[in-house]
């Protein structure tokens, strides 16, 4: 019986992550070397959004999959999950 915690998204999001933690080792290299701040906040916005489309992305997928069967707890973990948009 398959895992109901895994949605079938969570692959392309383990992708993402993991193209945001190379972008991340990135800019610590941008810090190590000395490269201008302006380039490396820029390069650390970047990597901020990557993560927060992900976790945006996550939560949609739950609310959509995994709210509304039924459960007693949906309408709080509903709240829970608007409070991390």
């Amino acid at each position: 019986m398959p895992d109901p915690n895994i949605h079938t998204t969570h692959p392309a999001l383990v992708t993402r992550l993991k193209r945001a933690e190379g972008h991340l080792r990135h800019v610590i290299g941008m810090l190590e070397s000395g490269k201008p701040c302006v380039e490396i906040a820029t390069q650390m916005q970047a990597v901020e959004r990557a993560i927060v489309n992900a976790k945006r992305a996550l939560i949609h997928d739950h609310i959509d999959h995994c709210l509304g069967n039924g459960g007693e707890n949906d309408l709080d973990e509903l709240r829970l999950m608007a409070k991390l948009l």
